[in-house]
């Protein structure tokens, strides 16, 4: 299954389409995007990014998950506590990267809570769109 969203441009419109169909990336990739993140995965050693074998034109990218949590292990992706959070959350929902999950769901605010259940529930199959109104 393809997402029915509309084309987007530039790196998060890559990104969508890369994970399009896995629910796991497409959530992981969606979480990143709304909290800002994607800025500071937007270099060449954390994304991927290239075009469609189908039609030549359609941007993908992925991300690499371990070495984005390898990077900010290393002290070579700086962040606050939050952002610290949202990274190894969605790395665990993207990858299966061990996270603990009572220190990553700590300290959120409910904005951040929202989008983490949201991811979560988009991973199970259930994209936001889907679940308008409940």
């Amino acid at each position: 299954m393809t997402s029915t969203r509309p084309a987007e441009h530039g790196l998060a419109g890559a990104l969508r389409a890369g994970a399009a169909g896995l629910y796991p990336l497409e959530a992981a990739c969606d979480l990143v995007i709304a909290t800002g993140w994607l800025h500071r995965l937007d270099h060449a050693r954390l994304v991927t990014a290239g075009t469609s074998v189908t039609n030549g034109a359609t941007g993908l990218a992925h991300v690499d998950w371990k070495a984005a949590i390898a990077s900010r292990d290393a002290g070579l992706l700086p962040c606050s506590g939050g952002e610290n959070r949202i990274l190894r959350l969605a790395a665990s929902i993207a990858d299966g990267i061990p996270v603990d999950l009572n220190d990553a769901l700590t300290g959120l605010d409910r904005t951040r809570i929202t989008l983490v259940v949201q991811a979560v529930r988009h991973a199970n199959g259930q994209r936001p769109a889907d679940n308008a109104g409940s």
